[in-house]
């Protein structure tokens, strides 16, 4: 449970409670198995592309039927 009461965990950057998609990009781009996870705007700082790159590459993942983005 993060900061804010939430089940969700927390950016480990910037501390802000993360929402799923943000959990499953961080699986697909850093580690499958991660247990610390980043916001969208810090992957896109720590990957230097913009954060509606990322979230284009969410909806194509989800297209394509990829489970961590159900």
């Amino acid at each position: 449970m993060n900061q804010a009461g939430s089940l969700l965990p927390a950016c480990t950057v910037c501390g802000r409670p993360l929402i799923p998609d943000e959990i499953a990009m961080t699986r697909k781009m850093i580690n499958r198995g991660a247990r610390q996870f980043l916001c969208l705007t810090c992957l896109s700082r720590r990957f230097d592309v913009p954060e509606d790159v990322l979230r284009e590459k969410i909806e194509e993942f989800r297209e394509m039927g990829c489970t961590l983005f159900l």
